[in-house]
């Protein structure tokens, strides 16, 4: 059997070799269907979005020795029949209501129930609101922090590999990425948060980290290319991705288990509710973005530069070179 570090060698030297390029067809086609996939799920599920985004009334009740969540979902109901509460536990001690935005009236009633209902002061119960106002605000910080960070980034990619080609393939792995990551996330039937927007933001760093890792690795193999090393522009890319292959499984592995433990044993075990959001995006988003800098973007520059007439003009001169080899032995 052949252990992890011949099969690292063997990628590297080319001895084994996986057909990201030569198959990117069928590579782009699963990935069109995720997104396409991650979007009817939007619009079938369509994501909650959590009061800093909606607004609305939120409640805490601290000093509890056993917190129970339908404890207070109860005593918002004989208040306000009809409202929406969302209740979460925080720290072991404390409870946190989220409903929707309520009259000065029902907030005082609600916060008097609470306290009955947990047999504490009225004091250990705090009130807050959230007005709709500063939710659009949140909303329109976030979407324009994503369009500044997806601008510079294309802007610093092209410069630094001195083709735009590669910004425009790691921006459409990126969006790849995000579609996937909030799909995945909607369906699971978590509220978008500002820390689940912290989370996509974080994983796209994270994807553009792997992916700059990656075609750093194919301008090297690329600048070689020619007559003398026998590779098609092609062959070169996917020569690259696999010499990365390993250390691109490896990365997503470490950078992906202590969020996993974060997500499953502290959110989901411990109940640690307020971490499950972030810890959601983080992870799903490490496994997407491993996946669509391998079989997305690195595939797709390729695809944007064998069309240039100097590499198409030098690949077939490469293939009649072997043809010919091919005839005389």
């Amino acid at each position: 059997m052949r252990s992890m570090s011949q099969f690292g060698n063997d990628l590297y030297t080319g001895k084994l070799s996986v057909p990201f390029v030569p198959r990117r067809r069928l590579w782009f086609i699963v990935a069109i269907v995720l997104v396409i996939g991650s979007a009817l799920g939007l619009l079938v599920k369509p994501p909650q979005f959590s009061i800093e985004f909606t607004g609305g009334s939120q409640f805490t009740v601290s000093g509890l020795e056993a917190p129970d969540q339908l404890i207070a979902t109860d005593a918002v109901h004989t208040v306000v029949p009809e409202a929406t509460t969302k209740v979460t536990t925080i720290g072991g001690t404390a409870i946190r209501v989220q409903t929707d935005q309520m009259s000065a009236d029902d907030t005082l009633a609600v916060s008097a129930a609470l306290a009955t209902a947990y047999d504490v002061p009225t004091e250990e119960v705090t009130t807050s609101f959230i007005g709709p106002t500063w939710g659009q605000d949140v909303t329109r910080q976030s979407l324009w922090g994503l369009a500044i960070f997806l601008a510079l980034t294309f802007l610093i990619m092209a410069i630094y590999f001195r083709t735009w080609k590669m910004s425009a393939a790691a921006i459409i792995g990126l969006v790849d990425v995000l579609i996937i990551t909030v799909g995945v996330y909607a369906l699971a039937g978590f509220e978008i948060s500002p820390a689940a927007v912290i989370g996509f933001l974080t994983i796209l760093g994270y994807s553009l980290y792997d992916t700059t890792v990656v075609f750093d690795k194919i301008r090297e193999n690329t600048t070689e290319d020619g007559l003398t090393t026998g590779r098609t522009f092609g062959e070169s890319v996917n020569l690259a991705v696999n010499q990365t292959l390993v250390r691109s499984i490896n990365t997503s592995i470490v950078a992906v288990l202590p969020v996993a433990a974060i997500l499953f044993i502290g959110a989901l075990w411990l109940g640690a509710d307020t971490l499950s959001d972030i810890s959601l995006s983080i992870t799903v988003g490490i496994v997407v973005a491993a996946y669509s800098t391998l079989f997305v973007a690195a595939p797709l520059y390729s695809l944007f530069r064998e069309g240039e007439p100097q590499l198409r003009e030098r690949d077939e001169r490469i293939r009649a070179a072997r043809e010919l080899a091919a005839v005389d032995s």
